[in-house]
């Protein structure tokens, strides 16, 4: 206990005496956090509204012949609820056709009355649970005898599946980056506390001091520059997501027909992460920083 007291203790002196070089460091990594954040942000929204969007385009419609019999109809349907990608297959007649039809037309739906004969055929609604499948299982839906056409929105699909993983493995990409320049920002902060203490240190290894001990207050010291850097990165972030809400979330509605992530379950998740990447990022640059005087 008494150890942890002191190396509590060192850690908050010496990030007293080098607090302008401290200050750099907390400067940095929040601001490599808050960028982080950006796009955190960008990438959490895009991915949920690639997922609302591709709720529109999750189904494939089979239409169907005027010769397909009832156990035509019955054998596919059966056929395709074992294919694997299939959530849900369901008959659509061409009368509940044409009264959706007539309800998308709103107040225009009565001149499709003046019909003498309906036009669109029976068909079956394929609802896909895994978008990546969905081409094979429209190959395969258009095989069946009694089938007409085949109706899938394949390049839509496609292209939000690629916009979707571009955004997803930029926003990995640039993770990555900043997490290592804060390393290297803190590990350099670091390093020059070390530098000044060099004989200290010499002098407590040639007493017997072990390498954690010494070691310690230069870690806890990290820690608590990536802790701070990460609570002011949060509030800045939550301030900036509180803003950005109110100019845009209820445009993104009306264009959209969606709403944005809520801002307490960004806020509650992105703090875990800034926590840890914040704790995880001192600590490294800490013993980074220390492998050279302690041979570690």
């Amino acid at each position: 206990m008494r150890s942890f007291f002191y190396t509590l203790k060192q850690a908050f002196l010496q990030f007293g005496r080098n607090f302008n070089m401290g200050l750099a460091s907390i400067f940095a990594i929040t601001a490599m956090l808050l960028i982080l954040s950006i796009f955190f942000i960008a990438a959490i929204n895009v991915n949920m509204a690639a997922e609302s969007i591709k709720g529109e385009y999750d189904s494939i419609q089979v239409y169907l012949t005027e010769e397909a019999t009832e156990t035509d109809v019955e054998m596919i349907m059966d056929d395709l609820k074992k294919t694997d990608g299939v959530s849900d297959v369901e008959y659509l007649s061409k009368e509940e056709a044409m009264k959706d039809f007539k309800k998308r037309w709103g107040d225009n739906g009565y001149l499709l009355d003046s019909l003498a004969d309906n036009p669109l055929p029976n068909s079956i609604i394929i609802t896909i649970g895994d978008l990546e499948k969905a081409d094979a299982i429209a190959q395969k839906a258009s095989k069946y005898g009694g089938v007409e056409d085949i109706k899938y929105y394949k390049d839509t699909v496609d292209k939000l599946l690629k916009v979707t993983r571009f955004i997803q493995l930029s926003a990995i990409v640039v993770m990555i980056f900043l997490i290592i320049v804060s390393i290297v920002v803190v590990s350099n902060t670091i390093k020059l506390t070390v530098f000044n203490r060099a004989d200290e240190i010499s002098i407590m290894k040639y007493v017997g001091a072990t390498n954690w001990f010494i070691r310690g207050p230069f870690l806890v010291e990290g820690i608590i520059i990536g802790i701070i850097s990460a609570a002011i990165a949060l509030g800045l972030a939550a301030l900036m997501y509180d803003r950005l809400i109110d100019a845009l979330g209820d445009q993104m509605f009306s264009m959209l027909s969606m709403t944005m992530v809520p801002e307490k379950f960004l806020i509650y998740n992105l703090g875990w992460i800034f926590l840890a990447l914040g704790v995880s990022i001192g600590a490294s640059g800490s013993i980074i920083s220390m492998r050279k005087f302690l041979n570690a």
